[in-house]
C-alpha cells in the first residue's frame, strides 16, 4: 500500500485484512462492560451464551486506528461521531475470521472533515464516522444532503441505567484503550473535567436495553445506527427513550439533560 499524503489519497483506500474474533470470556466481558446483570445468564454464563451483537463495533476499531496512524491527520484529535452495524448471521459463542477495512468516503465540511471507515466480514459490517474539527477546505466534496424521511415519532422513556464510576475502565478492556477514558491528565487535555465513557459503551448499553423493551432478546439485533453526540461521565445515569418506527425502533439516550446518543435506529429479528 502506497502511503497516502492527502485526504484525496484516503478516499477508497484499502486498509488491509486482519484476523479478528472472540472467545467466550471476551463475549462475557463485553456484556458485563455494557451492564449485563448476573440474572441474564445467557449473556454472562458459558452454558447458553449468546454474544451481544454490539460487540462487533469494538472488533473493527483496528481499522480506525490504522487509518489514523497513516499520518494524514492526527487521530489523537479526532472524534468518533457515529456508528452503524449490520449483522449478517447470528454470532457464535467463539470464533475467528478475517475482516477487511477500507475508507469508504472523506467529506470536506469546510471547517471540518469526516472520514468514513468500513470493516466488513462474513458475520458483520461496521461503519465508523470520524470527525476532524478545524480541518477542512482541502478541495473535497461535502456529504450529499440526506433525503427527507418519515418524521420520527415522539420518543418516550423506556429504560434507565446508572453507569458506575468504573464503567470506562471496565469497557476499555474490550479493546478501546484510548487514555481519554482512564487518564485524568489526558482527559483534561481534551477539555474534560475527568475521563469520559466510551461512546460505544453508551451505545452497547442502549442496545442491550432496547431489545427487551420491544419483545426481543438483545442478541437478536440485526442492524443499528446512532450518532454519538455528547460525552458521558462514568457514574452518569442514562435514560433510554424509544418508539416503534420503520420496522424497528427509533431511540436516543439522555444523560444529565443532554442527548448523548441521537438519531438512533435498530432492528431486531427473533432467533430462529
Amino acid at each position: 500500500m502506497t502511503k497516502p499524503e492527502t485526504f484525496h489519497d484516503l478516499i477508497g483506500l484499502d486498509l488491509g485484512t486482519r484476523d479478528i474474533g472472540w472467545d467466550e470470556k471476551d463475549a462475557i466481558l463485553y456484556a458485563l462492560a455494557c451492564g449485563a446483570r448476573a440474572k441474564e445468564l445467557d449473556l454472562v454464563y458459558e452454558r447458553d451464551l449468546r454474544p451481544l451483537p454490539g460487540f462487533v463495533s469494538a472488533l473493527g476499531l483496528w481499522a480506525v486506528e490504522k487509518c489514523g496512524d497513516l499520518g494524514v491527520y492526527d487521530r489523537k484529535k479526532s472524534l468518533h461521531v457515529s456508528q452503524a452495524i449490520e449483522i449478517h448471521a447470528p454470532l457464535p459463542r467463539s470464533t475467528r475470521f478475517p475482516a477487511q477495512g477500507r475508507v469508504t468516503a472523506v467529506w470536506d465540511k469546510g471547517k471540518a472533515t469526516i472520514v468514513e471507515i468500513e470493516v466488513t466480514s462474513a458475520l458483520f459490517t461496521a461503519t465508523y464516522s470520524i470527525f476532524l474539527p478545524g480541518i477542512g477546505g482541502w478541495g473535497g466534496v461535502n456529504a450529499p444532503a440526506t433525503s427527507t424521511k418519515e418524521e420520527v415519532p415522539t420518543l418516550v422513556p423506556v429504560a434507565e441505567f446508572a453507569t458506575s464510576p468504573e464503567q470506562a475502565v471496565l469497557y476499555r478492556l474490550t479493546g478501546d484503550l484510548h487514555p481519554v477514558h482512564v487518564d485524568p491528565e489526558v482527559a483534561r487535555g481534551y477539555g474534560f473535567d475527568r475521563p469520559i465513557l466510551h461512546g460505544l459503551c453508551t451505545l452497547g448499553i442502549a442496545l442491550r436495553l432496547l431489545g427487551p423493551e420491544f419483545g426481543h432478546h438483545p442478541a437478536d439485533l440485526r442492524s443499528a445506527t446512532a450518532r454519538l453526540s455528547a460525552p458521558v461521565a462514568p457514574g452518569d445515569v442514562l435514560l433510554l427513550r424509544a418508539a416503534s418506527w420503520q420496522g424497528g425502533a427509533a431511540f436516543d439516550v439522555v444523560a444529565g439533560g443532554r442527548q448523548v446518543l441521537k438519531e438512533g435506529w435498530a432492528r431486531f429479528a427473533h432467533n430462529t
